[in-house]
């Protein structure tokens, strides 16, 4: 069985639904950089804030002030590099360590999607994406070949199918199928909303965007890889992600599924993609219609698939830490990040953080303001590791400033997904005397109700 398995994954494919996914991936960064720019996010969120949320083990990265603008332009040149496949191993390496730095730089920027292009660009390291209808193999006949093994398409699609079946299984818990909640809290909001405003403050459609969110996700791989429901499926992608880009700011991120969902076609349909391409740029195809097939053998091969499938074995496997935190984890957080759980809570929170001398007893309150940004504060309020981690930045400002014995205590409430506010953090811990690890923070406090699901 598992020779049959190898021999499966190692038998030429045709390489065209990798060279278009890399061209339409390529585009699309370029695009969201641009967007990026175009709307003052790089100084709004990167150069304007005097204090950045960082990620545990990854303090070290911050804001290059000025030059962080050269990153992004080196993000969206390498973008443009990688979808012409001009030296495509060097722009994908430029694009992935670009992008996830800029994405590492301030934890309060964090989505999912954001998360999805960081992987998509390191499982592309591995891949011969360079092979077919590039500059690169336009220019070198020895890295051409039109066939490719099935490894390296499978693994984009396997990817995708763990991101939309995880979201689907986030789903299933009973603030979602019960509540219908954050929903019932969202879509009434959009009763502007062309067509459709008038049908978003009635429940059953509450209820009926829940339910059916749900079985999409859950669905939609299945569908996918399977060649007789493969357009239907296709079309239930279009349909979906353009309906969430209407109702919810989510950027490029629906485009960027509806044209990654591409790759589960045939290689005949992707081949009438770069037909087109090439007859509007005006690129000759005779270089590229050869019978050559590129199969890695040895250490390289042994490394690229080695390193792929523990990368896979890990997004099979990270998303279910949270089993391992007590509490709700709705409610700490601990364990939700990078687990493709998507759009699931309505989180809202105020903090308030007292600085007391200890051997005084002398004390004073924190504004928030003057250290943080709208935007930062309202993520800070109801998340944990960012009270934590302002709790220590405060304590190094004010000791700065010449103040001593420093203690800084928060009195903070957080609603969750339609609840009143709940009491947060225990207000008699010293988070000056807590650190940032992977253990259990015993200082939040409990969550009076119950969630029940995955």
């Amino acid at each position: 069985m598992i020779g049959q398995l190898q021999k499966k994954l190692i038998q030429p494919v045709e390489a065209a639904p990798l060279a278009v996914f890399r061209i339409f991936f390529g585009v699309m960064m370029f695009l969201s950089i641009l967007r990026f720019w175009a709307n003052g996010w790089i100084e709004k969120l990167y150069l304007e804030p005097n204090f950045h949320f960082t990620y545990y083990g990854f303090e070290w990265v911050k804001p290059l002030g000025n030059f962080t603008y050269v990153l992004f332009i080196v993000c969206a040149i390498t973008a443009v590099m990688v979808a012409a496949g001009i030296k495509y191993r060097l722009a994908i390496t430029l694009f992935f360590l670009s992008f996830t730095y800029i994405e590492l730089m301030d934890k309060t920027t964090y989505l999912n999607h954001y998360y999805f292009i960081s992987v998509l660009a390191f499982v592309m390291l591995f891949l011969p994406a360079e092979r077919y209808f590039s500059w690169d193999a336009s220019k070198n006949e020895k890295l051409r070949a039109k066939f490719i093994p099935a490894w390296s398409i499978l693994v984009l699609k396997l990817l995708l199918g763990i991101v939309y079946f995880y979201a689907g299984l986030a789903k299933l818990n009973s603030d979602w199928l019960v509540k219908a909640m954050p929903l019932k809290i969202w879509l009434p909001s959009k009763f502007d909303v062309p067509f459709i405003g008038d049908f978003m403050g009635l429940e059953w459609v509450h209820y009926a965007f829940s339910y059916t969110g749900a079985l999409y996700d859950l669905a939609i791989p299945f569908l996918l890889f399977y060649k007789p429901t493969r357009k239907f499926a296709f079309i239930l992608v279009v349909v979906f992600h353009v309906l969430t880009r209407v109702l919810f700011p989510i950027g490029m991120f629906p485009y960027i599924m509806i044209v990654s969902a591409l790759v589960f076609f045939d290689a005949s349909f992707h081949q009438k993609i770069i037909e087109w391409i090439a007859k509007r740029l005006k690129v000759s195809m005779a270089v590229f219609q050869n019978t050559s097939a590129y199969q890695p053998k040895g250490i390289k091969a042994k490394f690229a698939t080695g390193v792929l499938f523990i990368f896979m074995a890990f997004q099979l496997i990270f998303p279910w830490r949270y089993l391992l935190y007590p509490g709700e984890l709705f409610w700490t957080e601990e364990g939700y990040r990078f687990s493709w759980r998507v759009m699931l809570m309505e989180k809202s929170g105020y903090a308030q953080f007292k600085v007391v001398d200890t051997k005084t007893g002398k004390q004073f309150y924190v504004d928030n303001s003057d250290f943080l940004t709208t935007f930062q504060e309202k993520q800070m309020s109801f998340q944990p590791d960012f009270i934590l981690e302002y709790a220590h930045y405060l304590k190094q400002h004010f000791t700065a400033q010449g103040h001593k014995n420093i203690a800084i205590y928060v009195e903070s409430y957080v609603a969750l997904n339609g609840r009143l506010s709940q009491p947060y953090i225990n207000p008699k811990v010293d988070l000056t005397q807590e650190k940032e690890s992977f253990k259990p923070k015993n200082w939040i406090l409990p969550f009076k109700d119950e969630i029940t699901g995955i």
